[in-house]
């Protein structure tokens, strides 16, 4: 099974799409920036930017369009991070082998520069960080008919990793500094209004004058310090006309801090009573708003942990038998064709075929399913597996990028880069979010300056610069992505892949669930359910005379006699003269004996009579399964029944979606009496039968009359439309590669108590979503009124901007936490 990144929906139009890393992303507000900058760029189809993940989604009509997409990003204020590969490039004899390196290396989606130098035999390409593999480029040179081999590389391999690193270190150590640079200003300015013994004590021992200075020479360096960061991001936002969270909070203390400057250095400017200083509620606010990106950093890291999870999985090296001597080799340097030796006890480094060995293989990490799975020569291995018991050898097929996990890990990753509907709504939000909150807290100023009490312009000033740091786009911009990421982590745990984000939203809303019946709701496979002797024979004659007959034969019906003949150990004769008639039966010799196996109709024709089989075939074939006649030297000697079993987990993974209020339906090519005999087992009561492949299409949409939402559940080839049309297509994951692409989920076993396992977490997902948008909105919606001082004329409640700093770094927190508390999802 291939999983590749692919779109299951039709794409709007072709064109290149790239995953870019965006760093200085703190709010919901910079997100809209970012991708009203990257929309902006010609050749841009379409964008998302995702802000837990800090990563734009953009689709280009073609590579060339990626440059200006930078370009773009930064002229904004944010930083797509980019890498740099040195290549030794063999065999340029002029300009035009440049020009041809240049050109091949320039068509990797992710690169945005290509200089190569005949004379050095070097080419530098430049590249997102992230996007672009360096056998990549080195491929592509040998495409174009040169050698190339990597001789440097600037920038991590890990570019997202190291600087995640960088951050939380940078930030770790901000954090430490500012608390210590606020603790002595909060403490002197604090305690004395808590205890008025001490603050007669400062007084009378330092003096009002000093203690200021001191304050602001420590709040000076809060704020050139580690608060240096929102002022720099801030007030360009503000000069371009793009306001987010760090405009905020750059004018709420510029403004506390300036006042504070003003009051202690020139008194004699402001109006007498209002020569007040708030250097403490600049430095704890810078204080405490670090202090809450740190730990939504550590939460963020926490959200993205089943990615890492997964890709920790991947072997570093592989034993490749060279000459039947194991070598051990990087991974990396493991090719298509190699064969590796894999020890008990050791993941697998590679998708391929055994070749030689016997072992059982721990594949939970792939499909959830805890029970080893037996393998043998001819089996499929998957990497990063783990081989429990004996040593196996195996082929290599799938290396590096192409190998399963490395599909699962990019089907996750585009997942949580997606955008959901409800996304929609908040993103038109928080476009005009921070510029109104600018325009209340200058309401606010202006009202309190012009209303309020004396010293009206310290009460104005307190009340402005609590509104600004109060509102929390924050919590609005993680509100859904972090949801998002931390569910789609956990199902691809449980094994089961949302290969589209937005499958989310749509499969919560899921109350019809359609089955495709062979494969799905079966095993797949005939088998032998029933042998109905008659007087005068035995079992074993009768199964081994049709055995032998039938393994002359191709068809669904022999394979399931012969295999049922194996299990029993019975000895298989070749037949002689040996006849088909087809539609009817075989005829032949069996160590002697004239056997005859087919329909009622067969035998009667060759002088059989079969009536006393007919009333156990009439009885077999209502409970759906195929029956055929053996007459043994022209007497009936059994009747053999046929079926596709029905999996196992089948009746009980039904019964757990009919408990949730889900209706069930099955579309079936096959036969009504069969369909409808499977559906009474399982008790689905909307049964279509006999549809051909675009007939399906036609039953999903039919069934979709007076739902809201309808999920179709198939593995084959002739299901791929019908998962296409779906609301919600699920594949089962042992199915083929064309019906897995064209699914919106993949189960990646074939447990079909996993769709109700899916439909749940999607339910989880979206309540825990709305919980985290009525949070972000309902914490604004209460403290910005609060802030702006509304309720102290009649209650006299009034919020310190120290408090307001508080209050908007728990609301990221809260909505982090409890985005979080989808790990621990279990169905």
């Amino acid at each position: 099974m291939q999983l590749k990144p692919t779109s299951s929906k039709p794409a709007a139009a072709d064109g290149t799409t790239l995953s870019l890393p965006v760093s200085g992303m703190t709010c919901a507000s910079c997100v809209s920036h970012v991708e009203q900058a990257i929309s902006g760029v010609a050749g841009v189809v379409e964008s998302a930017v995702n802000l837990t993940t800090e990563r734009a989604k953009v689709r280009l009509t073609n590579a060339s369009a990626l440059p200006r997409v930078i370009e773009a990003v930064d002229a904004s204020g944010y930083t797509i991070a980019t890498d740099t590969v040195h290549v030794a490039v063999s065999g340029m004899t002029c300009a035009s082998c440049v020009a041809h390196v240049e050109k091949a290396v320039a068509a990797i989606p992710g690169v945005t520069k290509v200089v190569v130098n005949l004379a050095t035999e070097r080419a530098t390409v430049t590249f997102v960080a992230g996007t672009v593999a360096d056998k990549a480029i080195t491929d592509a040179i040998a495409d174009a008919g040169y050698d190339a081999r990597v001789v440097d590389r600037e920038g991590g391999s890990d570019h997202a990793a190291e600087a995640h690193a960088l951050e939380a270190a940078t930030l770790t150590r901000d954090v430490i500094i500012a608390a210590a640079l606020t603790l002595p200003v909060f403490v002197l300015e604090m305690g004395g209004h808590a205890i008025p013994a001490f603050h007669h004590w400062t007084q009378m021992t330092f003096g009002e004058q000093p203690l200021r200075v001191f304050a602001f020479l420590l709040t000076t360096a809060v704020l050139a310090g580690p608060g240096r960061r929102f002022y720099s991001k801030g007030i360009p936002s503000l000069l371009r006309g793009t306001p987010d969270m760090n405009a905020l909070v750059a004018i709420g203390t510029a403004a506390a801090y300036l006042f504070s400057t003003v009051s202690t250095f020139s008194p004699s400017l402001l109006p007498e009573g209002t020569r007040h200083v708030y250097f403490e509620a600049a430095a704890v606010i810078v204080t405490l708003i670090l202090f809450g990106r740190w730990m939504e950093l550590r939460s963020r890291g926490r959200t993205s942990a089943a990615i890492r999870r997964l890709a920790d999985l991947t072997p570093k090296t592989a034993q490749v038998l060279i000459d039947g001597v194991p070598t051990e080799r990087s991974i990396a340097d493991v090719k298509a064709g190699d064969v590796v030796l894999v020890r008990p006890g050791e993941r697998i480094p590679v998708d391929g075929d055994v070749i030689d060995g016997h072992s059982y293989v721990d594949q939970s990490m792939l499909t959830g399913e805890p029970a080893p799975v037996e393998m043998t020569v001819g089996g499929h291995a998957v990497g990063a597996t783990i081989n429990t018991s004996g040593t196996l050898t195996i082929r290599a097929s799938k290396v590096g990028a192409d190998s399963v996990l490395a599909g699962i890990i990019r089907m996750v990753q585009d997942a949580q880069g997606s955008k959901l509907p409800i996304q929609a709504l908040v993103d038109r939000i928080t476009a005009y979010f921070v510029p109104a909150i600018l325009a209340i807290a200058a309401l606010t100023f202006m009202a309190w300056i012009t209303f309020g009490p004396k010293p009206a312009l310290a009460v104005a000033l307190v009340n402005a610069v609590a509104v600004l740091i109060v509102a929390c786009p924050c919590a609005m911009g993680l509100a859904t992505p972090t949801s998002i990421m931390v569910a789609t982590g956990r199902a691809a745990e449980r094994g089961i892949l949302f290969r589209r984000g937005d499958a989310l939203q749509a499969l919560a809303d899921v109350d019809i669930v359609a089955f495709d019946k062979t494969g799905t709701l079966t095993k797949g496979k005939p088998e032998m359910t029933d042998l109905v002797m008659q007087p005068g024979f035995t079992a074993a004659d009768a199964l081994r005379f049709a055995a032998s007959l039938e393994s002359r034969s191709e068809h669904p019906t022999a394979a399931a006699i012969v295999d049922a003949a194996q299990v029993e150990s019975l000895p298989i004769a070749t037949p002689a003269a040996f006849e088909a008639v087809a539609g009817l039966g075989v005829a032949g010799e069996v160590d002697g004996h004239r056997v005859l196996v087919g329909s009622r109709r067969f035998l009667e024709s060759r002088k059989v009579d079969a009536m006393a089989g007919s009333k156990s075939a009439d009885d077999l074939a209502d409970a759906g399964k195929s029956t055929v006649y053996v007459a043994i030297d022209g007497k009936l000697a059994a009747v053999i029944a046929v079926a596709d079993p029905i999996k196992p987990d089948a009746a009980a993974a039904l019964a757990a979606l009919r408990a949730a209020g889900i209706e069930l339906a099955m579309i079936s090519g096959d036969n009504a009496r069969t369909a409808n005999a499977v559906a009474k087992q399982l008790g689905i009561d909307n049964v279509s039968a006999e549809v051909m492949p675009a007939g399906k299409v036609e039953a999903l949409q039919a069934l979709k009359v007076g739902h809201k939402g309808l999920a179709f559940v198939g593995d084959g080839i002739n299901d791929a439309p019908a998962l296409a049309a779906a609301d919600v297509g699920i594949a089962v994951g042992t199915g083929t590669d064309i019906a897995i692409e064209s699914a919106d989920v993949v189960l990646m076993s074939a447990d079909l108590g996993k769709v109700g396992e899916a439909i749940a977490l999607s339910g989880a997902t979206m309540r825990n979503i709305k919980q985290n948008l009525f949070w972000a909105f309902g914490y604004n919606a209460a403290l910005v009124p609060l802030a702006a001082g509304v309720f102290q004329p009649a209650f006299g409640w009034q919020m310190s901007p120290m408090f307001a700093a508080g209050a908007m770094a728990l609301s990221s927190l809260f909505v982090l936490s409890n985005a979080l508390r989808l790990r621990r999802f279990v169905s």
